[in-house]
């Protein structure tokens, strides 16, 4: 049997999986995942849009719901966040923050907090494709989107985390 070292460090221990000393179910962990996965998926058209032929990011959401139905592991899931975010790195705009959404999608089965990032980068891109005038207020109805979709599993646990950690990520948890 293999063994797994205990969570010690810093994370919220809520976004780490009880196998690592933690206290997140995996059905709360593919739930995020699969979460973080609608949240990529809503904006990626910006990214598809700008680069019809780099399908990157649309496979690092594939991926994410992939991993949450147990067909990949955690190594395919985070390679595959790798080259979303390769992608990212091509692009600029609401494309490059479209696909950084993606790779924390997928990322999250790698780390349950990337839910987070894939939501953040989601807002970004909106807002990113947004005019100046209108760019708060598409950010809000892209957050209330989100919330909207969240399953009743995780809600209270992603909405603490958005409290938590809203500064952190640019306040667009409003």
């Amino acid at each position: 049997m293999k063994h797994i070292t205990p969570y010690t460090g810093s994370r919220n221990p809520q976004f780490v999986t009880i196998r690592r000393g933690g206290t997140l179910q995996d059905d709360q962990h593919r739930l995020l995942a699969v979460w973080a996965a609608d949240c990529a998926e809503h904006v990626l058209h910006y990214f598809s849009e700008q680069f019809p032929e780099d399908d990157r990011p649309q496979r690092a959401i594939e991926q994410a719901r992939a991993w949450s139905r147990g067909e990949i592991n955690m190594l395919q899931a985070r390679e595959a966040a790798y080259t979303a975010h390769a992608a990212a790195r091509t692009a600029s705009g609401a494309a490059r923050e479209a696909a950084r959404a993606a790779g924390h999608a997928v990322a999250t089965a790698h780390m349950a907090d990337h839910e987070l990032g894939a939501a953040a980068y989601a807002i970004r891109a909106v807002r990113a494709a947004s005019s100046i005038e209108t760019r708060d207020e598409n950010g809000r109805i892209e957050c209330q989107w989100q919330r909207d979709q969240l399953p009743k599993a995780i809600r209270a646990l992603v909405l603490l985390d958005e409290e938590l950690r809203n500064k952190k990520l640019w306040s667009l948890f409003l």
